[in-house]
C-alpha cells in the first residue's frame, strides 16, 4: 500500500494516555467527532490501552459470549454496546488501541481504503518483530494463519471516523477464550509476545506503530495532552475551518 504524502496541510494531533476506561474513551471520541463535524481544525488520534472490557459492535449479540454474564460481572468486566462495525471483541492491558478521529474528505480515502490502511499499520508493525501477518478480505483485521492478531472496527459519521484498530502485543489471551472473537467460531487470538516468544516492550511497539501511521496516512503527528483536547473542545467555535475540499 502506497504512503499518502499528497495530503492537504490540515493539522494532526496525537493523544497518548496509557490505561483509560473504555467508556471514557468512547465519550471522548463521540465529543471529538461532533467537534470535527462542527469545524475543529485537526484530525486527532487517540492511542490508548483499556482495562478488561468486551464490546459488541452493530452486528454483535451475546451469542458469541461463551461464559455467563454474571461471571463477567464477578470479574469486574463490563460488556459495552457500541456503534462500530463487527461483532464481539475484547480489549485489555497489553493491547494497543488506536482511534483516529479523522475527516475522510481531506484524505482522499474511501471507507474501504481507510480500513485497509489500518490493517497495513498493524501488518508493518508486526513485521518489525519478524512476525508475518496478513489480511483476510472476508474477515477484516490481521491474521497469522487462523489466529487473529489485530482487529479493525470503525464507525463513520458524515465522513468523520471513530473507533479504529486493536493490536495484541502482550495481551492476556485467556479472555479471548471466553468469546468467539468477532463472532467467528473455530478461530483463536494471538499476541505479538506469543508469536515472538517473549514479552515485548509496549513503548517500542507503540513507537513503531505511530511511525507507520505517519507514513501510511502522510501525517505529522503532534503530541498533545488530554487537557489540551478538553480546551480544544471547550473552545471549538474558535477553531473552525472555512470549508472542506471537494
Amino acid at each position: 500500500m502506497e504512503s499518502r504524502r499528497n495530503r492537504s496541510s490540515d493539522k494532526w494531533s496525537l493523544v497518548l494516555d496509557g490505561l483509560t476506561s473504555y467508556k471514557d474513551a468512547h465519550e471522548l471520541q463521540v465529543a471529538l467527532v461532533q467537534a470535527r463535524r462542527d469545524g475543529l481544525d485537526r484530525d486527532i488520534f487517540l492511542c490508548l490501552e483499556h482495562p478488561p472490557v468486551f464490546t459488541l459492535g452493530r452486528r454483535g449479540g451475546l451469542g458469541g459470549l461463551k461464559v455467563p454474564e454474571d461471571f463477567l460481572k464477578s470479574q469486574g468486566i463490563d460488556i459495552v454496546h457500541v456503534e462500530r462495525g463487527g461483532d464481539i471483541t475484547y480489549h485489555g492491558p497489553g493491547q494497543i488501541v488506536l482511534y483516529p478521529i479523522m475527516d475522510l474528505r481531506f484524505s482522499g480515502l474511501s471507507v474501504v481504503d481507510y480500513v485497509t490502511a489500518l490493517e497495513e499499520v498493524m501488518i508493518r508493525t508486526a513485521a518489525d518483530w519478524s512476525i508475518s501477518a496478513e489480511r483476510n478480505h472476508l474477515n477484516r483485521g490481521v491474521w497469522v494463519g487462523r489466529r487473529k492478531l489485530g482487529s479493525v472496527g470503525i464507525a463513520v459519521r458524515r465522513s468523520i471516523t471513530f473507533h479504529g484498530l486493536a493490536l495484541n502485543v502482550n495481551t492476556m489471551l485467556e479472555h479471548f477464550g471466553w468469546i468467539d472473537p468477532c463472532g467467528l467460531q473455530g478461530i483463536s487470538a494471538a499476541s505479538m509476545a506469543q508469536l515472538h516468544g517473549s514479552p515485548i516492550d509496549m513503548r517500542e511497539v507503540r513507537r513503531s506503530l505511530l511511525v507507520h501511521v505517519e507514513d501510511i496516512f502522510g501525517a505529522a503527528l503532534t503530541p498533545i495532552g488530554l487537557e489540551e483536547v478538553r480546551e480544544l473542545l471547550n473552545n471549538e467555535p474558535q477553531n473552525r475551518i472555512s470549508k472542506c475540499p471537494n
